[in-house]
């Protein structure tokens, strides 16, 4: 006799295998390394590292920070997000519109640049990181599935329009006040227009020409890069510095240092819900852009691992002089494109990052503050994204409302409370459609097979005299319950001959005790003047809850049909046959057995 073999009893060994990866996720993807992963990654880690090397003086000129800030914002973070989060080609690190949020937020606080302003924006990142990892712990990871793709449209681009704004003063070499509205900086500016510096104006168009030439006819070179370069050139040919052109000042070449966020009471009042926007808004970015190369690469996210990445990432780089910091569509896609295959690629350019800064900061003493100027005004327009708007505008009208909305509600309002009210109108946009839904008329089509139902409003049919048959697109639940119950009434009122009602059940996915306490008034109601009303193809939970509600007593078990045959051949069974001998309709095959059902043949 065979002894079958019983499965092994869990030790706490297998229970710590089972545990690690959630904890220490990279070891999920760590045996993946080899010869070849590595030799692919080192190269996409060095072509991110130059990328990064530009934008990350722009991002922090944007937030209105030291340029070096913007480095130090892609080193440690960039290896935390990559590390602990789930995808395995996102590059993390500072973004334009998370700068522009910061700047908006703490430039109301203290002067940009100043040691006040520093702490108080590495403050906002911790609290914002903080956040993010809260959300990622208690797995709310589906939480950014709110933020649409409406909002974000036109966040950004209400972003770009406002970094186009905040850098006229520094492209024309006029002084505008920093931090006004968006109407009184282009005031201020249309007052300036004589003003200008045409040597300044020069070298950031000449930066900004250099920039849209390169990318167009050499793709792959980093553009951004070499047009800081060619605006260094054209200011010393200028003479830029002796008539106006600022410049940037030598970076310290020094790795990211230790600093200790100083967050009270009062500092946590107020930058709390600056935090919350930075955080929302960073991991819609990042769950987006990873979603995004993920559809290529093949490769599943895990939404609250990702929030875990990027609450680590925006902790460590708080501590470390990094300020917020989001997934990069930008470095993402040329990380992708040069053949990164593991994670290994984001720590790779973290460390040529740093590598480069230690060589050359130095250097950075002969940049002109008008060719980052170009650069930045490069960077906001790509920000826009012509083809989602026209996309979005032609396709839904209340989406499109919402992008609108976002877009004027980030220029005239606030960037944090321009993302909120666009997360509630979208929110507002569902629950009107989710209570809203539909009652279709059916009729049986003669000339299908098996007379299947069709709608009416396609294709006028004849309808039976005496039964009204519905399909209820939508769930029933207290929010829909009026409007479904003045449906019905509208409904019966203006068939009256018709004295019975199914209701096709397929599309309702869940009913709550609102929407059985409605049906079983509805169904006391209709019997009282007369009427029945049948159900049939119901979800099997659907069913559950109207038993245990008491509803399903009150409908009557035998008003509920399995399906559309079985209920259709039970209801015609039962109509009015004095009713049915004068009828000439006879859409059912089940009216041939009604009285007159011979003679109509």
């Amino acid at each position: 006799m065979e002894q079958c073999d019983l499965p092994r009893p869990q030790t706490r060994l297998d229970r710590i295998r089972k545990v690690l990866p959630r904890v220490l996720p990279f070891l999920t993807w760590w045996p993946m390394v080899n010869r070849r992963t590595l030799r692919a990654d080192l190269w996409a880690g060095l072509t991110g590292a130059v990328i990064v090397l530009p934008q990350g003086v722009a991002f922090a000129a944007i937030a209105g920070l030291p340029p070096v800030y913007g480095l130090y914002a892609a080193m440690l973070p960039v290896i935390a997000a990559a590390l602990f989060g789930s995808s395995h080609h996102l590059i993390s690190g500072p973004t334009t519109a998370i700068s522009l949020v910061v700047f908006t937020t703490v430039s109301q606080l203290a002067v940009a640049g100043s040691p006040d302003y520093i702490r108080l924006v590495l403050a906002l990142t911790v609290l914002a990181g903080l956040a993010q990892l809260g959300l990622g712990l208690a797995r709310l990871g589906g939480l950014v599935n709110f933020v649409s793709h409406s909002v974000v449209t036109g966040f950004t681009a209400g972003a770009a329009v406002l970094i186009l704004t905040s850098q006229l003063g520094h492209f024309f070499g006029v002084t505008l006040p920093r931090g006004g509205e968006f109407l009184e900086t282009w005031w201020a500016f249309l007052r300036q227009i004589p003003a200008i510096n045409w040597r300044v104006a020069g070298i950031a168009a000449a930066t900004l020409g250099l920039a849209l030439g390169i990318r167009r006819l050499w793709p792959k070179a980093p553009a951004l890069l070499l047009a800081l370069i060619g605006g260094s050139v054209v200011c010393q040919f200028l003479d830029g510095a002796a008539h106006g052109a600022r410049l940037v000042g030598a970076l310290p070449a020094n790795l990211p240092p230790f600093s200790l966020p100083e967050v009270d009471l009062e500092t946590f009042r107020v930058l709390f819900p600056g935090a919350l926007a930075v955080a929302m808004l960073g991991l819609a970015e990042a769950v987006s852009i990873a979603r995004a190369v993920a559809v290529r690469s093949e490769q599943r996210i895990d939404n609250s691992q990702e929030f875990i990445g990027q609450g680590l990432a925006n902790i460590l780089g708080g501590f470390f002089s990094g300020y917020a910091s989001s997934g990069s569509f930008t470095r993402t896609g040329v990380n992708f494109e040069a053949g990164a295959k593991t994670p290994l690629a984001a720590v790779f350019s973290a460390v040529f990052l740093a590598a480069v800064l230690l060589c050359i900061a130095p250097v950075t003493a002969y940049l002109p503050i008008a060719a980052m100027a170009g650069v930045i005004v490069l960077v906001a327009a790509n920000l826009v994204n012509p083809r989602a708007i026209r996309h979005i505008a032609t396709t839904d009208k209340a989406e499109a409302g919402i992008l609108a909305t976002t877009f004027l509600a980030t220029l005239f309002v606030g960037l944090e409370f321009a993302l909120y009210a666009g997360v509630m109108l979208s929110l507002l946009l569902y629950l009107r459609r989710t209570s809203h839904p539909h009652f279709i008329t059916l009729a049986p089509d003669p000339a299908l097979s098996h007379r299947s139902l069709v709608n009416v409003r396609r294709r006028p049919l004849p309808e039976c005299p005496q039964l009204k048959i519905l399909r209820l697109d939508g769930s029933i639940f207290f929010g829909a319950v009026n409007h479904i119950t003045e449906e019905l009434h509208r409904i019966v009122q203006r068939s009256p001959e018709q004295c019975h009602i199914l209701i096709i059940g397929s599309g309702i996915n869940f009913i709550d005790a609102g929407g059985c306490h409605m049906l079983f008034h509805e169904a006391g109601s209709l019997r009282l003047s007369g009427r029945e009303i049948f159900f049939c193809s119901l979800k099997s939970e659907v069913m559950k809850l109207l038993t245990r509600g008491g509803c399903l007593a009150r409908i009557g078990a035998q008003n509920v049909f399995r399906d559309k045959a079985s209920a259709i051949a039970g209801i015609v069974a039962r109509l009015d046959p004095e009713r049915c001998a004068c009828c000439r309709e006879r859409v059912f095959a089940e009216c041939a057995s009604r009285p007159g059902g011979e003679a109509a043949v």
